[in-house]
């Protein structure tokens, strides 16, 4: 088979440790990984659909696997997928991920994500933390986590893995921490961070200064100021987003100052119209990027973090059916997530077929042809 120039998911794989009894080894770690990541992307979502799509495609897979005892078991993929170490492949995958992408530049946004269907009695679901590049469409990793709480430790450890000088960092409320937007900074990059009621008086002091400058116009204040507007022919929806920056004011200055470079504020007003009905959001940020950088970066910034909900998240929760999925034991459901990640990174990054991620995965599962083309870019 062709490789590309981009480094091999393969070759980081055989970096994974087996979990098991030598004895009791009647079939390759790889050939199970590999098998069960090829399922994935061709639209399996439970162990059952994995070895069905493995007995249907054997003569292929024999092509480039061992496959010493035909293909495992249900049993045996569940058992070896409860107990391989899921943070071991959550860091390969990692890896491999930010050297497919590349040099990471622009937005990069933070967010968590819960595997509904991951609960276990009285165990937590499972939570995940991403990291998603806006510019390469790409995921960039994931740590877990068993709640959403937990969020605030996850994302320090997700942001020593990356590599994202001069990148801005977005995140939500959640991560607005002083020691997060401490370890964005040390890593070489900036942050654009959500702020809510969670620093109450901090919240309370920008919204009331926000309030003051815009009854005077910012007589007193300079700024920058960017707006935007969209409608949707389809649904009659007319937004309109107005976004002022300012630099930290001086009365100000004492409460932020334990903040690491916390330069600016930002508030953005979004007024939505659908026919008769009007409504409006107003949602107020910290930042480290100085003014000079502009209201338009910031806006920019602040839109692109929901890339992150529109692209990964929904698409995990549409085209992978992420929340149905009733693996729940041990180490299962952080590794399958990881196979579903990866898929949905080749599926995105194949970019000829001009159809869905659901359609991708069906088109997978019916052409080998292009099920190898997915491979190929940087699997195999």
């Amino acid at each position: 088979m062709s490789k590309e120039t981009v480094p091999s998911l393969v070759e980081h794989l055989k970096h994974i440790p087996d979990p098991r009894v030598k004895r009791t080894q009647r079939h390759e770690l790889m050939d199970i990984l590999v098998i069960a990541l090829c399922a994935t992307i061709c639209g399996a979502d439970n162990w059952v659909s994995v070895v069905q799509f493995g007995v249907a495609k054997i003569e292929w897979l024999s092509t480039f696997l061992k496959l010493p005892n035909g293909i495992p078991s249900h049993d045996t993929f569940g058992r070896i997928f409860r107990i391989l170490d899921s943070k071991v492949l959550e860091r390969v995958c990692i890896q491999w991920l930010q050297s497919i992408a590349g040099t990471i530049d622009g937005v990069v946004s933070i967010d968590g994500k819960t595997l509904c269907g991951s609960r276990d009695g009285e165990r937590s679901p499972l939570h995940l933390v991403s990291a998603w590049s806006h510019q390469n469409s790409i995921l960039l990793g994931q740590v877990q986590t068993d709640k959403k709480s937990n969020e605030i430790t996850a994302i320090p450890q997700l942001l020593k893995l990356l590599v994202i000088k001069n990148c801005i960092i977005t995140i939500d409320a959640m991560g607005c921490q002083k020691s997060i937007a401490k370890d964005v900074v040390q890593a070489q990059a900036d942050y654009v961070l959500t702020l809510k009621a969670n620093h109450p008086y901090l919240h309370r002091q920008v919204a009331k200064w926000y309030g003051e400058c815009l009854e005077n116009d910012f007589a007193h204040q300079a700024h920058d100021y960017f707006e935007e507007s969209a409608s949707t022919n389809n649904h009659g929806r007319i937004e309109r987003r107005q976004c002022w920056l300012i630099d930290v004011p001086e009365h100000l200055e004492r409460t932020t100052k334990s903040w690491t470079n916390l330069n600016t504020l930002a508030m953005v007003r979004r007024t939505r119209q659908v026919g008769d009905k009007v409504s409006e959001e107003t949602h107020y940020y910290i930042s480290s990027l100085d003014q000079s950088a502009g209201a338009h970066k910031v806006a920019c910034a602040i839109r692109s973090h929901w890339s992150v909900e529109n692209h990964l998240h929904w698409s995990l929760d549409v085209a992978f059916n992420e929340d149905a999925c009733r693996v729940r034991k041990d180490e299962g459901p952080a590794n399958l997530a990881c196979l579903r990640r990866i898929a949905q990174t080749q599926l995105e990054r194949e970019t000829n077929e001009k159809v869905g991620m659901k359609n991708k995965r069906s088109r997978a599962g019916w052409d080998q042809n292009y099920l190898l083309k997915v491979l190929e870019l940087g699997v195999l």
